[in-house]
């Protein structure tokens, strides 16, 4: 089945709109979320909502059962007004300042991720009686973004933080990872389930009993190209195959009654958001060696919409010109920032040479990011306004 017909929704809405703006496809969402349900069976589900901070998106995943990984106040806030139970929620940021914390205590927030004593303190001080739990540190590699350095902790320092949460009085009730974001093995997670495996023993002979795992986020999108503009192909049987005999794994480990918690962002958004953009010129520029360099420049790039462009090549479609003659280019948003385009070292991309300004062009598997990134207005630029598909009809 091609990528076409299976978003004909999604490329019906396109077709139809006459400017600039990111369509979301719920129906889609809703089914991958669908999916990943059956793949994982009794796993709660708590969205990434920073991978698409758009209350139709959480306020239709809420109605599926989903929760929230909060990271901010104004996450929480946000979730709240679009339908999420603050009972579905936790905050999953193991960066926060006292009032950070206090204020969504408040809110209702009853867990919270850790990952240093200093933070054990606070949470004791601002949120007395709070389930907390640690996260540990994982290489990242296999993904495209390891996310490796700013948070988690050894399996030492995890033993050590939740025994001091204990001794605060607050519950250690468990412990999450993160692979990497859009991890591409299935070996990362065997590696995570061991440490957690370890730690989990470790536990258990201080007498501390834990009531749940938290695997985080990585699962990957299926329809990025990678810089150099190859289909990534995620290995997605394998993966979930993996996950499920690891969380068996550490069900059998005395001591723990655990439930698991798995944070979705880009794997439920990203293949069911796409944008409508438009060319703003397609020009050749002569290079040191003599040749033509083609440059595409689009009306939307790193600052509205297409952050990732660093590390991806985002599918296009130009409508008008289907199966036209072609010539490679370097595709660029319309900043004067020389970041604002595609990597540059073998990140030319096929594009129909009769393109002109003005023409339309889709952009797809673009849903993750695509908001929360944007700019308030870079060099002038707006931020492109949203819209929703839902069940074949168009929403604005």
């Amino acid at each position: 089945m091609t990528y076409e017909t299976e978003s004909a929704p999604l490329f019906d809405a396109l077709a139809a709109a006459a400017e600039d703006q990111i369509v979301y496809d719920l129906p889609g969402i809703e089914a991958r979320y669908d999916t990943l349900r059956r793949e994982l069976p009794g796993v709660a589900v708590r969205f990434a909502m920073k991978a698409c901070p758009v209350d139709e998106v959480l306020g239709r995943l809420a109605l599926r059962g989903s929760g929230v990984d909060a990271a901010s106040p104004d996450e929480v806030t946000q979730a709240l007004r679009a339908g999420v139970p603050v009972e579905r929620m936790h905050y999953g940021n193991t960066v926060k300042s006292d009032r950070n914390i206090a204020d969504v205590f408040r809110l209702g927030i009853r867990d919270f991720a850790t990952d240093s004593l200093e933070d054990v303190t606070a949470l004791a001080e601002h949120a007395p009686g709070a389930r907390v739990f640690c996260r540990l540190a994982t290489t990242g590699e296999g993904a495209l973004w390891g996310l490796s350095n700013k948070y988690g902790c050894s399996p030492a320092d995890a033993v050590d933080v939740l025994t001091t949460a204990r001794d605060n009085g607050l519950v250690p009730a468990g412990l999450s990872v993160h692979v990497g974001s859009q991890q591409m093995t299935a070996d990362a997670w065997r590696g995570a389930f061991d440490r957690i495996a370890d730690v989990l023993t470790a536990l258990a002979e201080r007498g501390m009993s834990l009531d749940h795992v938290n695997l985080g986020g990585g699962l990957p999108a299926l329809g990025y190209r990678d810089k150099h503009g190859r289909p990534l192909d995620p290995p997605m049987d394998k993966i979930f195959a993996v996950i499920r005999e690891g969380m068996e794994r550490l069900r059998e480990i005395e001591g723990h009654r655990l439930g698991f918690v798995v944070e979705p962002g880009r794997y439920l958004i990203a293949d069911h958001g796409a944008i409508r953009a438009h060319v703003a010129r397609l020009s050749a520029r002569s290079q040191a060696n003599g040749e033509r360099q083609y440059w595409l420049y689009l009306s939307c790039g790193k600052f509205n919409g297409l952050y990732e462009m660093d590390q991806l090549q985002y599918r296009l479609v130009f409508p008008s010109h289907r199966g036209a003659e072609s010539v490679p280019a370097v595709v660029a948003g319309p900043t004067c920032d020389s970041d604002d385009a595609y990597s540059h070292e073998n990140g030319l991309v096929p594009v129909p040479k009769a393109l002109a300004s003005g023409d339309p062009v889709w952009v797809l598997s673009c849903g993750a990011y695509a908001t929360s990134y944007m700019t308030q207005g870079f060099n002038g630029f707006r931020p492109l306004p949203y819209t929703w598909i839902d069940g074949g009809a168009h929403a604005s």
